[in-house]
C-alpha cells in the first residue's frame, strides 16, 4: 500500500507501508548503525520517535525472540530504503512480520539519505506516516510523559549471589539487566516513582538509573530523591539516567540537533586519553554548568563534537554515562564499566556513604 512520511517542516516522502496499517507519528530521528535494527527497534528509549535507518537495507539477518531489549516494539514507526523480507537463516520471522505484530507501521523504499540530509537541516523535526497524501505533516497533541509508558508497574526481582542493585526503570535496556546479572548481581527492576523510602526497604548495595525516552528536564520532580539515593549508596547513570545524575548535581541539560545514534562514536576517557567507539541513543545531552562545584568531574568526552560523555564525584562513588556500556547493539570497549560499579559495592560492603 502506498503512503507518506509527512514532516513540519513541508516536506513529503513516498513509500510503500510494512509492518501495520496504521498511521503514526513523532520526533523523525535517525540511526547510522549497519546492524542492530532489531535490537533499536525494542529499545525503550525511541519511544515516541520514528526511527530512520541510513544503511540502506534493514532485515536481512531477520528477528528472533531471544534479541529484544523490552517486551515491546518500543518505537512509533520506522523508515527503510529497502527491506528484506525473508527471516534469514537466524531469524524465526521477519523484521515487517515484527512490526505488524507489535502494531508500528514502516515505511520501505524511502530515499533515506534525502530523508536524513532534511533532518539535518533542523534541530527537531517531527512527522507522521500515513496513507493519506493530504494529511499535515504535525498535529501537536496533548503532550505525555514517555518514561511513564516505558517503566515498569511492579517491581522485578532477579535473584543472584553478589550485590543487591536497584535498576531504577526509567525504560531500561534488557542488556543493561544482563550485564549486572552476568557479574552475580542481584537486580530489582523498580519504577521510577518509587519513592526512597521504599527503595531503602529493599536495602540496596546500589543504584542504577537507566537509559530512558523524553526530554530529562520533565521528570524534575524526581532530582532530589535522585541526589539522595546517589549520596547514600554507589550509584551508575546511563543515557537519561547520565542525564538526571547531572540534573540532580546541579548540571543542566539542551536538545541537542540530531543527536548521537548510532554505534561508531568515539569518546575519549579523560584519565587516561584512550578513545574507545561507543554505541549511543539520545538527543538531549549534559550542560557543565555548576557541576564542578557540586563535586562532578567529567570523565569522557565526545571526540567529534566535545559534549560531556561521562562524569563522576570527586567525593563519592557516582560515575555516570551517556553512552550505553552494554551495547547491544554496537561495540563492548566500554563494558568494563559495569565491573567499576560493582567493585564499589563491594569495597562499601553496603555501607553508607554519607547522610541523605
Amino acid at each position: 500500500m502506498k503512503a507518506y512520511l509527512k514532516l513540519d517542516t513541508g516536506d513529503s516522502f513516498e513509500g510503500e507501508m510494512i509492518g501495520a496499517s496504521l498511521p503514526a507519528s513523532g520526533e523523525v530521528v535517525f540511526t547510522t548503525s549497519m546492524t542492530g535494527y532489531q535490537e533499536m527497534s525494542t529499545d525503550p528509549s525511541y519511544a515516541g520517535q520514528i526511527l530512520v535507518f541510513c544503511y540502506p537495507l534493514i532485515g536481512n539477518y531477520g528477528v528472533n525472540r531471544e534479541d529484544n531489549e523490552s517486551l515491546d516494539t518500543a518505537v512509533a514507526g520506522v523508515i527503510v530504503g529497502e527491506t528484506w523480507e525473508d527471516g534469514g537463516e537466524t531469524g524465526s520471522r521477519s523484521f515487517s512480520e515484527q512490526l505488524k505484530e507489535a502494531g508500528v507501521p514502516g515505511l520501505n523504499g524511502i530515499d533515506t539519505r534525502a530523508l536524513v540530509k532534511t533532518i539535518r537541516k533542523y534541530p527537531t523535526v517531527k512527522g507522521c506516516i500515513t496513507s493519506d497524501p493530504e494529511a499535515p505533516g504535525w498535529k501537536e497533541e496533548t503532550k505525555e510523559l514517555l518514561v511513564e509508558q516505558v517503566s515498569v508497574k511492579t517491581p522485578a526481582h532477579y535473584s543472584n549471589d553478589g550485590p543487591h542493585v536497584i535498576l531504577v526503570d526509567y525504560g531500561y535496556k534488557k542488556s543493561i539487566l544482563h550485564a549486572l546479572l552476568k557479574r552475580g548481581c542481584a537486580v530489582t527492576a523498580v519504577p521510577y516513582t518509587f519513592s526512597y523510602d521504599q527503595i531503602q526497604a529493599l536495602s540496596p548495595d546500589g543504584i542504577l538509573f537507566s537509559n530512558g525516552p523524553g526530554d530529562p528536564a520533565d521528570l524534575a520532580g524526581e532530582f532530589m530523591k535522585i541526589r539522595r539515593l546517589a549520596k547514600m549508596w554507589p550509584a551508575f547513570g546511563i543515557c537519561l539516567g547520565h542525564q538526571l545524575l547531572a540534573l540532580a548535581f546541579g548540571g543542566g541539560t539542551k536538545k541537542q540537533q540530531n543527536g548521537h545514534r548510532g554505534s561508531n562514536h568515539p569518546v575519549k576517557e579523560m584519565l587516561t586519553g584512550k578513545v574507545h567507539i561507543t554505541s549511543q541513543n539520545h538527543g538531549y545531552v549534559v550542560t557543565e554548568d555548576n557541576l564542578a562545584k557540586n563535586g562532578m568531574v567529567v570523565t569522557f568526552r565526545n571526540v567529534n563534537d566535545g559534549t560531556v560523555e561521562g562524569l563522576s564525584h570527586s567525593g563519592l562513588p557516582i560515575s555516570s554515562v551517556q553512552f550505553h556500556p552494554e551495547a547491544h547493539p554496537g561495540p563492548s570497549d566500554t563494558d568494563y564499566l559495569f565491573d567499576e560499579f560493582v567493585d564499589q559495592m563491594t569495597q562499601s560492603g553496603g555501607t553508607r556513604y554519607a547522610k541523605a
